[in-house]
């Protein structure tokens, strides 16, 4: 087992935005979260890279309990976060963003990684010394995949990579998603285009206020009346 996340609970304040979470992803795997807004699903995320903290329960990556691992040493680890609207550095240009998601690794991979991400992004080759900043939408999110690619995860966590984008690019980012995981990016995603997800993920949880109500097949999901009722626009 890849990640196995056991009982989690994490307040906001005095708010319980996650009740008693559970769900866990083998090695090779898509998983992916669906749910309404405020569903949970961006603090689950949040919670594994150890930005916040759950009061209960057990977070393992690999066998190992991450639960007070630093956000750092969790990418040493081979956990990548793409954060929802991209959070890429702005005023840096796109090879300077790239190196910052390699700030963990040998120097001497440096030039590798840096020639992988261009391999799979030909358009950050060609933008490669534009201020970030200046990209279109679908750029920055490529540009945030590529950063976390830097790193060498073994899992990558994507919280609404298609966030904003057009329908044409939303299709370009969920076969970058397919083709990292053919080549062997374990996967969580976080996602509210729910049929998009499903269509491309091996397995699912529902969100619902802080709940797992529902658990599947991605296609067995997709194929549920109450899912297509409430997320599909069935």
């Amino acid at each position: 087992m890849m990640l196995k996340v056991e009982d989690i609970n994490v307040y906001y304040g005095a708010i319980h935005a996650l009740k008693g979470i559970s769900f866990e992803v083998s090695e090779g795997e898509i998983v992916t979260l669906i749910g309404a807004n405020g569903a949970g699903k961006s603090t689950t995320l949040k919670t594994i890279s150890g930005l916040l903290q759950s009061k209960t329960g057990d977070i393992e990556f690999l066998g190992q309990n991450i639960q007070k691992v630093s956000p750092s040493k969790l990418i040493d680890m081979g956990i990548a976060h793409v954060p929802e609207g991209r959070r890429i550095f702005q005023q840096m240009t796109v090879t300077e963003n790239l190196e910052m998601g390699a700030y963990s690794r040998p120097t001497a991979e440096l030039k590798d990684g840096m020639e992988d991400v261009f391999n799979r992004f030909p358009r950050l080759r060609e933008r490669s010394k534009q201020v970030a900043g200046t990209l279109s939408g679908g750029e920055q999110q490529m540009l945030a995949i590529g950063r976390a690619l830097m790193g060498r995860p073994k899992l990558m966590m994507m919280d609404e990579p298609s966030m904003g984008l057009a329908p044409v690019l939303v299709q370009q980012i969920f076969d970058i998603i397919k083709e990292l995981n053919k080549s062997g990016t374990t996967i969580l995603l976080v996602e509210q285009n729910a049929k998009m997800a499903l269509s491309v993920a091996d397995r699912a949880y529902v969100l619902e206020t802080g709940r797992v109500v529902k658990e599947g097949s991605a296609s067995g999901l997709l194929a549920d009346e109450s899912v297509k009722k409430a997320y599909l626009g069935g």
